[in-house]
């Protein structure tokens, strides 16, 4: 392993000194597979550490494509700060990659640092020259972001601040990098009429125009996204970046064949209130019998699969498009529904118990979200089954001693944040 270069960065969050961030890059075989076009061969993946950023850097590493990681690693120093954690065991990064050549023979690059500072991102193109960037490397949770002031601004300043920089970082040492850049159903809010993908025809006073689809955010966090998607839309303009924006739905499930092969590539599963996402904090709330609380949604497996379907089949140079990323639409209650009756069949006794909404949106609304282009390139979807209910119940049973039952309940008020720092504390069990 040869260290490529070393800077000084510092995480805009609360509680952290400044620490190293360091560009760590190995030799690798640079001969790709002929599946893989030449074009897209070489893809930076940035929040490779994180959820849905790891599961989908090994899975491209297993199609042939060479991969680069770049993360701060903060999204585990916010469990440090917060009393969180995974309710799945995860090694460090280092160790995960140490184990995914072991098991694979291919090597991972990384890149330790933040990318809100721009010689470091700088560093990292030039050392590892992609052909595509794909961007997770955000906070992406809506309840961190009304936490209270400094984490609203954190999330504004983390999200905006490094996103653009991605862009000018394309527009200065790889104009040719397509970027394939993590968004949220989110951003659409939940309209009265049908969400279209990223683009709206409306006729008004008797002429026609395709637009922008309207946007209704309901957090700090979701308004960062859609700044995040008019930055991009303006540099497709101004400076013919090719740019995907993946509107994702929330997604659900821990494992894909790849992070399967070893203890040490397992994924991290959140079940609490302030990172889990719905359907993976009712099957961990349901394995030790606490009570479920009660839009579009996508099986892990299917996240991986869109974003190698979007690299695959490039944005054109100017162009800006928008994919709507689930395969399924579910109320909360009907999730609930089905984790009971999987539940049952694991001799499970489930209870379903009704909380105030701390968030500040409709309980009952009409949503109808079109999802077709990322069907149209090839994406064969994981549809929600009992087999995958089953696998999700199973794991959170496997680690039930590792729940910590204060974590679940939500505590976090939209209209209640302030401008007092707000300590969240809990102890690993």
């Amino acid at each position: 392993m040869r260290l490529a270069t070393v800077r000084k960065s510092c995480i805009p969050a609360r509680g952290r000194e400044r620490v190293p961030a360091t560009a760590v890059k190995e030799a690798r075989n640079r001969d790709p597979p002929a599946a893989v076009s030449p074009d897209c061969r070489k893809v930076m993946v940035i929040g490779g550490d994180g959820y849905c950023g790891w599961a989908t850097a090994l899975h491209l590493s297993k199609q042939g494509y060479e991969v680069a990681i770049v993360d701060s690693l903060v999204r585990r120093l916010f469990d440090e700060q917060l009393g969180t954690y995974t309710l799945t065991p995860i090694a460090s990064i280092q160790e995960r990659l140490k184990k995914w050549k072991e098991k694979s023979g291919k090597t991972i690059d990384l890149f330790v640092g933040d990318i809100c500072e721009f010689q470091f991102l700088e560093s990292c193109f030039k050392s590892f020259e992609p052909n595509a960037v794909v961007h997770f490397g955000e906070q992406r949770s809506a309840p961190y972001s009304m936490i209270d002031r400094s984490r609203a601004v954190y999330t504004q300043h983390n999200n905006i601040v490094g996103t653009i920089n991605v862009l000018f970082a394309i527009k200065e040492f790889s104009p040719e990098c397509h970027l394939v850049k993590l968004g949220t159903m989110g951003e659409y809010g939940t309209p009265n009429i049908d969400i279209e993908e990223g683009f709206i025809t409306i006729t008004h006073n008797g002429r026609t125009d395709t637009l922008p689809y309207p946007k209704q955010a309901s957090s700090f966090y979701h308004l960062s996204k859609v700044h995040d998607s008019h930055n991009i839309a303006f540099t497709c303009k101004a400076w013919g970046v090719r740019a995907t924006d993946l509107n994702q739905g929330v997604v659900y499930g821990t494992f894909t064949p790849e992070t399967q092969e070893d203890e040490a590539l397992i994924n991290r599963l959140d079940y609490d209130a302030i990172f889990g996402t719905a359907l993976n904090r009712f099957c961990v709330q349901a394995a030790i019998g606490h009570p479920l609380t009660t839009r579009g949604y996508l099986d892990i497996r299917d996240t991986v699969r869109c974003v190698e379907l979007a690299i695959a089949n490039p944005a054109k140079l100017g162009e800006f498009r928008v994919f709507n990323q689930f395969t399924e639409q579910f109320s909360v209650n009907e999730l609930a529904k089905l984790v009971t009756k999987a539940g049952e069949k694991l001799g499970i006794e489930v209870k379903t118990q009704s909380v105030p909404n701390p968030r500040v949106e409709a309980e009952e609304h009409y949503y109808n979200a079109k999802h077709t282009k990322l069907m149209e390139l090839g994406l064969e979807p994981h549809f929600l089954s009992e087999g995958l209910l089953d696998s999700l119940l199973n794991v959170a049973i496997k680690y039930a001693a590792r729940i910590n039952t204060s974590l679940i309940m939500p505590d976090i008020s939209w209209k209640k944040i302030g401008v007092t720092p707000r300590t969240l504390v809990s102890k690993q069990p």
